[in-house]
Formats: structure tokens, sequence, C-alpha cells
């Protein structure tokens, strides 16, 4: 991943270093959407949450933004998963134009997966696009096959 972090970006992981005591990697302003996206370390999530969602709550106030937090991951599967939570991912696989195909179980899981508006399926867009130079194919609906004794 190349370094993207302009001064914004900067000055955000470091509000974030200040009041949740926590680690982020990046900082994605994302514009459409009206949020900021952070990208924490891995086994700080807790931390940078904090009880009942207190720290995000308090930098939502202090910067004026919905926040969000995906952990991060180097396993690429692993890290869609977190981006897509509380969906469940079943798969990950990559078509012939090396867009990554995402498969969920339920109905449900699509609809969060995709999110209001597409904001679920856009942020795991440009993460994926910023951490691993691949693009997402398509989200599908893949049943689990019940077995009958």
């Amino acid at each position: 991943m190349q370094s993207l972090l302009g001064f914004k970006e900067r000055r955000y992981i470091e509000e974030l270093r200040i009041i949740t005591r926590s680690t982020a990697l990046d900082c994605v302003i994302d514009e459409p959407f009206d949020r900021i996206i952070y990208v924490i370390k891995k086994g700080d999530m807790g931390i940078a949450i904090g009880k009942n969602g207190a720290n995000i709550k308090k930098l939502q106030k202090v910067l004026g933004r919905r926040i969000e937090m995906v952990e991060h991951d180097e396993d690429i599967c692993s890290f869609v998963s977190n981006v897509l939570k509380p969906a469940v991912v079943k798969d990950l696989c990559e078509d012939e134009g090396g867009n990554v195909m995402i498969s969920v179980v339920s109905r449900s899981d699509l609809g969060i997966a995709i999110g209001k508006g597409g904001c679920n399926v856009e942020k795991a867009r440009i993460l994926i696009q910023r951490y691993f130079g691949k693009s997402i194919g398509e989200i599908r609906l893949v049943p689990e096959v019940k077995c009958e004794d």
C-alpha cells in the first residue's frame, strides 16, 4: 500500500490516538457518504470502539462526521470479512478479470453487505483497492446446502 495520507487524514489519525489510545494504520475520508473510515491495527479494535461505543461517539462529536472502523488483516478474506461486518462472508474468489467475487449465505447478509445506498460495498471497494489493488466484481447470495439425515 502506498502512502495516501494527506494533512487531514494524519490529523484525524492523531485525534483518534489522543481520544482512544489505539493505533489507526489508515484513514479514508469518504466525502460522498460524509464519513471517516479508520483502519485499526489488529487487536486494537476494542480499545478504539470503547465501552458501549463511547470512543466512537466522542470522535463523531469532535470531528462532526460519522465514524466507521475496520480491523486490519493481512489476509484478504479476513479483511473483507472485517470490512463487511456484521454480514457473514462465506467465500471469496476471483473471476477471469481479477475482480473479487464475494459470497454471502443469507439474503439479510446480502443487504447488510451492500448497505443503504451502497455505502458498505463502497467502503469495501475503496479499502480492497487501497490494500490489495483489486476490484470488487459482485456480491452474490450462495445459500448453504443443508444435508438430510
